[in-house]
């Protein structure tokens, strides 16, 4: 291995599963490019060895970390310094050490609408009913996203109708919810709908749904990159609508704590995605 991986800061992405996460190759070939001595790993922490991971991280030897599904609410409550963005969504995906004390920020607000910009330049001038499936933290960034490109209409879908409707009543009133039992009439007419739980990721089940009901110009997205379609992808597009995929989600959202870890901005290219995807499709052939 390269010295510039085996010396310097290390940090990583946790979460389970963890296997299929990208953020080492994305986080390694950016240390590489721009010639800074570091490490960047991924560490499998169910929830209930997620806060012993928090606690001994500084003494493993991490400057930090990324956090994914399903410990980003537990991230936010373990940190001791939240950003105002945290805050708001009480959730977390980075962490970082600032004089003794643990940062905790949330970007996947900024890699999801970076994402959408890059991938579906004016998708949010069809924002008439955007419907949001699942209610965990990525569900938390992406409402405030919507909120802040001013989304007419806002459905929230889980399957704990109870967690949907805590979740909308700390944005908006006017924040519809549904449970899955009663999914049809939340995509009725749907013009943008998020899937932002792990079904389809590899290893769970699919996300299938009827999508015979919504808009016929709807955009369909997914924080799930692996695969990079998933079948919940695969079948809008197939319905002839627009898609975008989590990758680009996963590429903007990890610039922010790359800077925290190692101390320069990295930039989101098309070299780094197209190598990402090749990845992806090399292990879903």
């Amino acid at each position: 291995m390269s010295d510039l991986l085996t010396k310097g800061p290390r940090a990583c992405v946790t979460g389970h599963p963890i296997a299929h996460s990208r953020s080492p190759m994305i986080h390694n070939y950016w240390l590489k490019l721009l010639n800074i001595k570091g490490h960047y790993d991924r560490v499998d922490t169910p929830p209930d060895v997620f806060p012993e991971f928090i606690r001994t991280m500084a003494t493993r030897g991490f400057v930090g970390c990324n956090v994914t599904l399903p410990n980003k609410e537990l991230a936010y409550q373990l940190a001791d310094v939240k950003t105002e963005r945290a805050d708001k969504l009480r959730a977390a995906n980075t962490l970082w050490y600032e004089k003794g004390k643990l940062h905790a920020d949330n970007t996947d607000i900024e890699g999801f609408l970076f994402n959408l910009d890059e991938k579906a330049p004016g998708w949010d001038q069809k924002l008439d009913k955007a419907v949001i499936i699942g209610a965990g933290g990525a569900a938390a960034a992406i409402v405030q996203g919507l909120c802040e490109r001013r989304a007419s209409k806002i459905v929230i879908v889980n399957r704990t109708i109870g967690k949907a409707e805590q979740l909308a009543q700390r944005f908006s009133a006017s924040i519809e919810t549904q449970s899955f039992d009663n999914i049809s009439a939340a995509l009725d007419q749907a013009t943008f709908i998020v899937n932002t739980t792990s079904l389809g990721m590899k290893g769970q089940p699919p996300l299938d749904l009827d999508l015979s009901r919504v808009s016929h110009n709807a955009l369909v997205t997914d924080i799930v990159y692996v695969p990079l379609i998933t079948s919940f992808l695969n079948k809008a597009q197939n319905q002839g609508l627009s898609i975008v995929d989590g990758l680009g989600m996963l590429l903007h959202q990890a610039v922010p704590g790359f800077e925290h870890w190692f101390g320069q901005r990295p930039r989101v290219t098309a070299e780094l995605r197209e190598m990402i995807e090749a990845d992806i499709m090399r292990a879903n052939p």
